[in-house]
């Protein structure tokens, strides 16, 4: 009879544990199975290998010197099959259980709850208990599993993974720039009216640089209204009221039909970065992971770049790659 050529993985792990039991009766227990069973492996494995590998006595077992030399290599290929199955086992169930997730407000509302449904289709054992908010989330304090954030990053304590880059936009609506003229240069601003929001830190204020001289140039906005969000400010912006400054991800919708116009276009605003954000102090849960290769999936293409709403891209400045 031709022995298979494969090695018998059930006999080496059957021998493996008769070693480390230093008992026949305790491996099978161990095993779930009989006795005769183990015996029958490691006979199998013994005549297979050409050699014996326990001296058995009506009082103990012993491994031979033969036995000593394979029982260590068994006993990690065993581990190495086990720890596979286990992981095989981990990955093939699906994730299950609550995710705390903190997000910003507009954004969150405009483009992550709507790809929630999506989400929820693929993992029905996974409940998202979702946060809307711009106010900066204490994700260790709070107890929050993830976040996502538009920010240029500083917090060295939370693991932080870069989605996309988030560009900022001053824009106006047509009909206000018939009305009072398009800004060529920031400091033009001063004689316009400009909406602020009234959550940043101190006074807000538009950090401008040039695109090809790299001149700076600080404003103040002042006008008729300071929101703490966008929603808020949209509404006076869109009706030629005032001139505004967006995040990327609000602003684009508005260019294909030419509600708003972005301008200053030779002049870029501190540009932040979208980021998933998960405390160190944690591993990250399976139900955490698949939350994140979701989202991180569906957003680094950012379906809000001007380049994907209407192939528009910021002048490039002579002499320099984009």
């Amino acid at each position: 009879m031709s022995m298979s050529k494969l090695p018998d993985f059930e006999g080496l792990a059957m021998f493996a544990t008769v070693a480390e039991e230093r008992s026949f009766a305790a491996a099978a227990r161990a095993l779930g199975v009989s006795v005769a069973t183990v015996s029958r492996a490691v006979t199998r494995l013994e005549e297979r290998l050409g050699g014996r590998l326990f001296n058995r006595t009506s009082r103990r077992l012993a491994l031979t010197d033969f036995g000593h030399t394979l029982a260590e290599r068994a006993s990690r290929i065993y581990a190495d099959a086990e720890a596979a199955e286990d992981f095989a086992r981990e990955t093939s169930s699906r994730p299950r259980g609550l995710v705390k997730l903190a997000a910003p407000l507009s954004f969150g509302a405009r483009w992550v709850a709507p790809m929630l449904p999506e989400f929820f289709r693929r993992y029905p054992d996974i409940v998202v208990d979702l946060h809307l908010t711009d106010a900066q989330t204490d994700l260790i304090g709070d107890g929050f599993d993830a976040a996502l954030r538009i920010a240029i990053m500083e917090d060295s304590s939370l693991v932080a993974r870069l989605i996309a880059p988030v560009r900022r936009f001053v824009v106006a609506s047509p009909s206000y720039i018939a009305r009072h003229g398009r800004p060529q240069h920031p400091h033009d601003l001063d004689a316009h009216r400009c909406l602020s929001y009234a959550n940043r830190a101190k006074r807000d204020a538009w950090r401008f640089t040039h695109r090809e001289t790299g001149e700076e140039c600080l404003v103040t906005p002042t006008g008729p209204l300071r929101g703490t969000s966008v929603e808020a400010l949209m509404p006076t912006v869109l009706e030629g009221l005032a001139i505004g400054e967006f995040p990327e991800f609000v602003a684009t919708q508005y260019f294909p039909e030419k509600l708003l116009e972005p301008i200053l276009t030779d002049w870029r605003l501190p540009e932040g970065g979208l980021y998933f954000v998960t405390p160190t102090a944690r591993a990250r849960p399976a139900k955490v992971s698949a939350l994140a290769d979701f989202l991180i999936t569906e957003l680094t293409d950012a379906p809000w770049r001007a380049e994907a709403v209407m192939g528009w891209k910021p002048p490039v400045p002579q002499g320099r790659q984009a």
